[in-house]
């Protein structure tokens, strides 16, 4: 069983990122959106702390927030909101880390 786990709050506020990384399974994916996306700053620590996991191709990022917020990365997909429907119907089910 696979989860799709959203993160949407800024990983410099508190311990989602980190507590979410801890739990992820190796079919589970992870989406940054909102202030999420300030995890994917060169040079951070969640940005290294996501490089540690190892995520590849199953670490994803909204386009539009990554845009918003003048961030670029190579570490993790940038997608649209029709291809997180489609990530939300890949898995079996979404974690949203409220």
């Amino acid at each position: 069983m696979s989860t799709l786990h959203v993160i949407s709050h800024s990983p410099f506020g508190d311990n989602r990122l980190s507590s979410c990384l801890r739990l992820l399974g190796s079919n589970d994916g992870l989406l940054l959106c909102g202030d999420a996306v300030y995890a994917l700053q060169p040079g951070s620590e969640p940005l290294k702390a996501l490089q540690q996991a190892n995520l590849g191709a199953r670490l994803f990022a909204l386009e539009e927030d990554l845009q918003a917020r003048g961030i670029s990365s190579d570490a993790a997909r940038a997608i649209d909101y029709p291809a997180f429907v489609q990530l939300s119907l890949d898995h079996d089910k979404v974690n949203s880390w409220l």
